[in-house]
């Protein structure tokens, strides 16, 4: 994730002020859990997390508690292309009070390193 970008630009956290069924504090916590599941799907290539490496460019929480996703890949080519959008479904749909999940793949913008956050520039000693 470019260090210039917050989780809550990421996810597209509510303004506190906006009208919505989902209290703060609770879409709070699903933004947070949200953060956790993405962290426990890797690349099988590539020795980090998919959130870590910038993969994942837009999460909304719908007030029904649809979560729709829009992520990349790191190379259009990529071997696992047709079943990393499941592990990633798989891994939103493990945090609690999330009803439904869609994940969808754009290649606009591609993805490049300078998406990675500094904790996967070090893990791939690129800091």
């Amino acid at each position: 994730m470019a260090d210039d970008m917050t989780s809550q630009d990421l996810l597209g956290v509510r303004d506190p002020a906006a009208l919505s069924a989902i209290p703060q504090e609770e879409l709070d916590r699903l933004t947070d859990e949200l953060i956790a599941a993405f962290k426990t799907v890797f690349d099988p290539e590539i020795p980090v997390d998919i959130y870590e490496l910038g993969l994942i460019y837009k999460v909304d929480i719908d007030d029904d508690r649809k979560v729709d996703i829009e992520m990349t890949l790191t190379a259009p080519g990529c071997p696992v292309a047709g079943e990393m959008p499941g592990w990633v479904e798989n891994a939103a749909k493990s945090v609690e009070g999330i009803e439904a999940v869609e994940v969808s793949l754009t290649f606009d913008p591609p993805w490049d390193p300078s998406r990675m956050s500094d904790e996967a520039r070090l893990a791939l000693n690129m800091l």
